[in-house]
């Protein structure tokens, strides 16, 4: 058994119900850009090791997370928690079966994809669950800016002219009544699991209450998703077409999720998170967040949401 092996061994071993363990089938690493994230097959049982990455501790609260994904689970959205370790951020949770793990791809090319993911955070955020968190966007570009402060890296040119021009949009959200739901905040592609008929949601790392129509924006540039799939999405997620000032947030916070994750990006590329080249991530989030908010309706959307 390779080291690598053992370490997720090692860490399945301080589950209780699998202290005795000394042996499994196989052990297959799956994806993940923060973390070790394994299947681990053992006869007629399989299960999730994640083994939280370095460095993360400095900007996810585990013990957060762990509250959150109990609740997710309790909701019905999400696989049931074997073990979790709200110190350490080791988390064992029960696989799914018969799955595929979505990709923008996939969501172009299975049918149905758009209307299952909506109907599967409309199951979570009208769950009456409650998650640890306030999930603020501005705050959380502050936060990330000043972990950005203590790391040698170059914010990309104009950053915070767009903060600034993003001020408007703060101000309207501010004094919207806006709903709180519980949400999962960072809602990529591979974070849902489909089988064809259900979607299923992981990864709770970023998880909080927040405006539900966040988790449908971000979803929605994570796929790459057009106008029509946008709309499928909708109609599944509301059960009715959206209002204009429904559909008016989902569009703003394209923009603003392209505006957070551009920072984390950059933390990616300060701790030299090999998953992938995270300049390039974070520049071309930038690059699709000035566009959407240079676009002549994106006026259009603010007046909407400014309306009500």
């Amino acid at each position: 058994m390779s080291d690598h092996e053992e370490q997720v061994m090692e860490a399945l071993r301080r589950a209780p119900e699998f202290k005795d363990v000394s042996s499994v089938d196989s052990i297959t690493r799956l994806g993940g850009l923060t973390n070790r994230v394994h299947r681990v097959d053992m006869g007629d049982r399989s299960v999730i090791v994640r083994i939280p990455g370095e460095g993360t501790e400095a900007y996810i609260d585990r013990a957060v997370e762990t509250h959150n994904a109990y609740a997710a689970a309790r909701a019905g959205v999400s696989p049931e928690v074997v073990y979790a370790e709200p110190d350490t951020g080791l988390m064992i949770t029960e696989t799914v079966p018969g799955i595929a793990t979505m990709t923008p791809e996939l969501f172009n090319a299975r049918v149905g994809s758009p209307a299952r993911a909506g109907a599967a955070l409309a199951k979570l955020h009208n769950s009456g669950e409650t998650f640890e968190f306030r999930f603020e966007l501005f705050a959380m570009i502050e936060d990330y800016l000043n972990v950005l402060s203590t790391k040698d890296v170059t914010l990309p040119d104009g950053y915070h002219d767009v903060v600034a021009a993003a001020a408007p949009v703060k101000e309207i959200l501010a004094k919207a009544d806006l709903p709180l739901a519980p949400c999962h905040c960072d809602p990529l592609c591979e974070n849902f699991l489909d089988d064809g008929s259900v979607m299923w949601i992981v990864d709770w790392e970023y998880s909080g209450m927040n405006d539900p129509l966040w988790d449908l924006g971000d979803l929605s540039v994570e796929a790459g998703m057009d106008a029509k799939q946008d709309a499928e999405m909708m109609l599944a997620y509301f059960g009715r077409p959206p209002s204009v000032a429904e559909q008016g947030r989902m569009i703003i916070y394209k923009a603003m999720c392209d505006l957070l994750w551009t920072l984390w990006g950059l933390i990616q590329l300060a701790d030299e998170n090999p998953a992938e080249d995270f300049w390039a991530y974070a520049t071309g989030r930038f690059a699709r967040c000035k566009a959407l908010m240079q676009d002549d309706n994106f006026n259009f959307h603010l007046d909407a949401v400014r309306a009500g």
